[in-house]
């Protein structure tokens, strides 16, 4: 049984929030087999650094893509249809190559540094990158003489 919730409460009073509202209803809806294939972690190097990990044995690189458009981080896989005819004789398959797709919404000015596919792992790397402007600053507090003389 599965209990529905309704966060509209929680944006009645906000502005701009349309991003955050789709993640909360996105992740209520999500069921524990919505996230079993392909297993993946994802790792915080440091403060600004980050890292996802997907296991796609059986993919070729030219089998995976990674996009991102706008916050979204999109990593999808296509086995080719010639390695199952290729494969008669298989007593059992327990590597699915089946096709996949996942999506990860990536908070304000993460970037995606680079991608590999090594052993039958796809790594994603994705970094912080705040621009100057957007970094808290310290404001110098001046006296009520200074003030005048800034006006004048």
């Amino acid at each position: 049984m599965r209990t529905a919730y309704d966060f509209s409460p929680l944006f009645r009073t906000g502005v701009g929030f349309d991003r955050l509202s789709h993640m909360l209803n996105t992740a209520a809806k999500n069921t524990a087999s919505d996230h079993a294939y392909p297993p993946y972690n994802i790792e915080q190097r440091d403060e600004d650094h980050y890292r996802v990990t997907m296991a796609v044995a059986g993919f070729k690189a030219d089998d995976v893509e990674v996009v991102l458009h706008e916050n979204t981080l999109t990593l999808s896989g296509r086995a080719e249809a010639t390695a199952d005819k290729e494969s008669k004789n298989l007593l059992y398959r327990g590597i699915a190559r089946r096709a996949f797709e996942r999506r990860f919404q990536l908070a304000d000015y993460i970037q995606v540094e680079g991608a590999g596919l090594e052993d039958g792992l796809l790594t994603v790397d994705l970094a912080r990158d705040i621009p100057e402007e957007k970094k808290p600053r310290k404001i110098e507090i001046r006296g009520p003489r200074q003030l005048q003389d800034k006006a004048a």
